[in-house]
């Protein structure tokens, strides 16, 4: 289960400088809470309105090169992610989750082998109705994700751009 394909070395701002023109690049934000901080993959997106559904029906699937990317409407009520979700994301080797929402389970998620970007984190987990939506964009910080597009995050941020920025 290891991810040797994904080695391609990169800095957000050095990928921003070489790439201006035609990347985008999300407003500061979102927090670490993954063990991995630097990661990138071809997003798949969620919506989840107060129903992480989706997120976890995505996360037991083949996540190889891909990114998901929840959108969580930015609440800072529910979590959309915590260690259970984290440790099927890793097992079906997701390379990392963006939400434009809330974590939980933060002091186990630091040690796990997966980017974990989010707003903040809170408690309440979801309540699981079945709502939301595959495949749509994604409104976080100021930029669209739309399926497909390439993800690139790191300590710095996050850049998100229609093409592959690596070989």
């Amino acid at each position: 289960m290891t991810n040797h394909h994904f080695a391609f070395e990169f800095t957000t701002p050095d990928l921003f400088d070489d790439h201006r023109g035609s990347v985008d690049v999300a407003e500061s934000g979102l927090h670490h809470y993954g063990a991995k901080t630097s990661f990138y993959g071809q997003a798949v997106t969620v919506t989840c309105p107060e129903d992480n559904s989706k997120a976890v029906e995505a996360l037991k699937t083949d996540g190889t090169g891909k990114i998901l990317v929840i959108n969580g409407f930015a609440s800072k009520k529910y979590a959309f992610v915590g260690d259970i979700m984290a440790d099927n994301a890793i097992k079906n080797n997701w390379q990392g989750v963006v939400i434009n929402g809330c974590v939980r389970d933060i002091e186990i998620l630091k040690d796990m082998q997966l980017g974990v970007m989010a707003l903040g984190c809170v408690p309440r987990s979801t309540v699981k109705r079945g709502v939301g939506d595959t495949a749509q964009n994604v409104e976080l910080l100021s930029i669209t994700v739309k399926p497909n597009d390439w993800l690139y995050a790191d300590v710095n941020g996050l850049i998100v751009s229609q093409q592959p920025l690596h070989n």
